[in-house]
């Protein structure tokens, strides 16, 4: 841990602290190519540790990153591609990702991501919606494609032979063998895009989300001091960079520092996931909630007495479980640290590695990034105090990072006066920090109680049993509602009516009688969202649907 008091650093921290670290300013704008790769290009340090699957690892100097961005912000010119234009890649975590990537943001134009595991109407939807001027994929994705309507001009990396099966197509090898390694950064406003995301979407149609040039500032902020990134660590997210932590926070956030990243190819396991810890030395980890359950729930893949040599951890996307917490600590040597964000704000409300805070509380998570204010607030949007739950919002106006402009298409206003609504609701604990409760939506009210779903799932995780548990309000006649969890048990376990009951009794001991599951569902998995979250609007409508 640093020394550094966060209540000072908070207090006194402006933007400047920040714009002094980067090329570019808030004034005269930014090329984030620029930012996050030609200022590390000198010499031979490494911007790229890449783990194949069929393909041999490999390493990639900030040097040849350069260059290869200067052709394909080439290539985009000569299709008249540009500054503004929403360049989209449906590719696995390959060194070509990388350079699409680094090449679009040269250009002055606008990276889209696309996670490889969507379907051809997610890939359309998107597609359509940002008026998208070329996609990049590879011969594995590249029939998610063909029945996607109004399709732009597709660039596909991979042999030459595989290319020209599909007429019409462009070879990414050809046309990078075209172009010059010399390009100048096309400088965009602070305010203008360089990233076009899209929310998950978990209801309803994804929402688009423009992120601007200036969110950079906010990236480092979170990178250096709740991530504690230091120059010596070997730091790896295992995040997709399909989706907006792994693209915030595993390619623009450790690169702008001047770090190294790491894209490993293989689909998440305890196995792969040691041996990249192994094999590479890391020593400042990110992962999902999800990641970390599922190691502690297959903790006999993890040799007794073996160290790691983890220095720090964090986790965002959901809140960490006390448990987790606890098991990381024992068995992987390290401090996890819970973080909260959202796609539209990046990281806003963190517990700040490189920061002395005056508590880190189990299960919290924690208190405002430098740079913003985020409050609680009422029905009635009045600001809460110690103890009383209420939905979590960024004061816009006491928020000089916050970058968050509204919806690309104005598909909805999360506004009110000076306030962003998150639509998560959480506790304030009257010192500046905070604990999630659950979504707006998730929040069960059964016989005039308001129950959080995390506080159920997090007392469930506690027995020996359970991997993982969904928590939702199930209609009832009597009560409104009744506390319903789906449960996944570890593997030596056998589900039975006696372990539910262990179940029920747990939480009821644990919190209270109008909190503990009335119903209880051992399930083989919980539906997740790409990027690791539950989605309990599924596991609702399932409860509905009994009824």
């Amino acid at each position: 841990m640093s020394n550094t008091d966060y209540q000072s650093f908070y207090d006194n921290f402006t933007p400047a602290v920040v714009e002094e670290q980067l090329i570019g300013s808030l004034k005269e704008g930014f090329n984030v190519c620029e930012e996050i790769c030609d200022r590390w290009a000198e010499g031979d340090r490494i911007g790229l540790f890449y783990e194949g699957i069929t393909r041999p690892a490999s390493q990639h100097s900030y040097a040849e990153l350069k260059e290869k961005s200067a052709k394909f912000a080439n290539f985009l010119t000569s299709q008249g591609i540009g500054k503004g234009d929403r360049v989209a890649a449906l590719l696995p975590r390959t060194p070509e990702l990388m350079v699409v990537i680094l090449g679009t943001l040269r250009a002055g134009a606008v990276y889209q991501p696309l996670f490889t595991a969507f379907g051809s109407g997610a890939i359309e939807y998107r597609l359509s919606t940002a008026k998208t001027k070329l996609v990049i994929t590879d011969a594995d994705n590249r029939s998610k494609l063909d029945t996607v309507k109004g399709c732009p001009p597709i660039m596909v990396v991979g042999d030459a032979d595989v290319v020209k099966t599909e007429a019409g197509d462009l070879s990414f090898n050809d046309e990078m063998n075209k172009q010059s390694n010399e390009f100048e950064p096309v400088r965009i406003g602070a305010n203008e895009p360089f990233l076009q995301m899209f929310t998950s979407g978990t209801v309803g149609k994804a929402k688009g989300v423009a992120v601007p040039a200036r969110a950079i500032m906010s990236f480092y902020v979170y990178m250096r001091y709740a991530i504690g990134l230091r120059p010596d660590d070997v730091y790896w997210n295992v995040a997709d960079p399909g989706w907006a932590y792994g693209l915030y926070y595993a390619v623009v956030g450790p690169l702008l520092l001047g770090n190294g990243t790491h894209f490993d190819e293989h689909g998440f396991t305890p196995d792969s996931t040691y041996n990249m810890i192994r094999k590479y030395g890391i020593t400042n980890l990110a992962a999902a909630p999800t990641a970390y359950r599922m190691l502690m729930a297959n903790d006999d893949v993890l040799a007794e007495n073996e160290s790691l040599g983890l220095r720090v951890a964090s986790s965002a996307g959901e809140p960490l479980n006390p448990e987790v917490i606890n098991w990381v600590k024992r068995r992987l040597g390290c401090t996890v640290m819970d973080h909260y964000g959202q796609t539209e704000t990046g990281m806003t409300c963190c517990n700040h590695l490189e920061l002395e805070q005056s508590i880190v509380r189990v299960g919290s998570m924690g208190f405002s990034l430098p740079g913003h204010r985020v409050v609680v607030l009422s029905a009635d949007y009045e600001e809460l105090g110690e103890n009383e739950i209420g939905q979590l919002a960024v004061d816009v106006e006491q928020s000089p990072l916050f970058f968050f402009q509204g919806y690309t298409w104005g598909e909805k206003d999360p506004f009110k006066g000076r306030y962003y609504l998150t639509g998560d609701v959480v506790m304030s604990h009257g010192d500046g920090s905070y604990s999630f409760t659950g979504r707006d939506d998730d929040i069960i009210t059964t016989a005039g109680y308001r129950v959080g779903p995390a506080d159920v799932e997090s007392t469930l995780l506690e027995h020996e049993a359970v991997a993982e548990s969904g928590v939702i309000g199930k209609p009832d006649e009597k009560r409104g509602a009744i506390i319903k969890a789906y449960v996944v048990i570890k593997p030596q376990f056998d589900p039975s009516v006696e372990l539910a009951e262990e179940l029920k009794q747990l939480v009821r001991n644990r919190l209270s009688t109008h909190a503990f599951p009335r119903e209880i569902e051992f399930v083989d998995e919980l539906p997740k969202t790409p990027s690791g979250k539950i989605q309990r609007f599924i596991l609702r409508n399932q409860a509905r649907d009994e009824v």
